[in-house]
């Protein structure tokens, strides 16, 4: 039931925040937001504070003082405590912090992950796939660099303005790369054009690389999953029918 109700709360927190942005909504209640944000806001805070003060039952973080700030530095207390810091920090005299509402987002739905199975399967397959997943952003980001570079000489002459340097270049690569393609910015010379295509096409089979590393690693979570539970964990034997 607990957990039930902080998921709740959670989405319900989530919309609150997404629908304050609509002043139509917004003015017809403006009293409910502010109410909804402090109400929470306690119900977290001593959620938070209950789960510190009982970490120390478990072994790990049995010491009373050690233990505890051990178990506040883990990666989900850390979660919560970045949703938490954009209502506390204007009592700290911090005003005009609004923006950060935004990583409180964030950090809701990373903490949905402690409730559900398929986002804990997710945050295993980045973790274990990272080195492969960072060998596609180094591969991306070289692309972009020589993509860029390559239409600066193209079109800087024909286009001084849409091209003045290579950084500026860059906007134009990403929409490529990404075949977004908003077309505010395209090239206008024979070459920059040969070079748009080749880059345009590449950007598919690269953008796509992604995608087959977190199908492979779902499908090796899903089978060592699968494994775990036909053998027994002590003897090794094979279980059937769930016994």
């Amino acid at each position: 039931m607990i957990d039930y109700s902080i998921i709740s709360l959670i989405i319900i927190n989530t919309a609150a925040q997404i629908l304050e942005t609509v002043d139509t909504i917004y003015n017809a209640a403006p009293w409910f937001f502010p109410v909804l944000e402090v109400a929470s806001m306690v119900i977290f805070t001593v959620e938070y504070l209950l789960r510190i003060w009982s970490c120390t039952s478990e072994p790990h973080y049995a010491h009373p003082l050690f233990g505890r700030l051990r178990f506040a530095v883990t990666p989900l207390l850390i979660i919560d405590l970045l949703a938490l810091l954009p209502f506390f920090l204007p009592f700290l005299g911090l005003e005009d912090l609004r923006s950060l509402r935004a990583l409180r987002l964030l950090a809701w739905a990373a903490r949905l992950g402690r409730y559900f199975e398929g986002i804990r399967t997710l945050g295993k397959v980045l973790q274990s796939k990272a080195m492969e997943l960072a060998t596609v952003v180094i591969v991306l980001a070289v692309m972009l660099v020589l993509a860029s570079s390559m239409m600066f000489y193209a079109e800087h002459r024909a286009q001084p303005d849409a091209f003045a340097s290579i950084p500026e270049a860059m906007w134009w690569s990403i929409i490529t790369l990404t075949t977004v393609g908003y077309g505010d910015v395209s090239p206008v010379t024979p070459l920059g054009k040969v070079m748009a295509g080749i880059i345009a096409v590449m950007g598919i089979g690269m953008f796509a690389l992604p995608a087959g590393i977190l199908g492979s690693g779902f499908l090796d979570e899903i089978q060592k999953r699968n494994q775990e539970a036909r053998f027994c964990p002590h003897c090794g034997l094979l279980i059937e029918g769930g016994d």
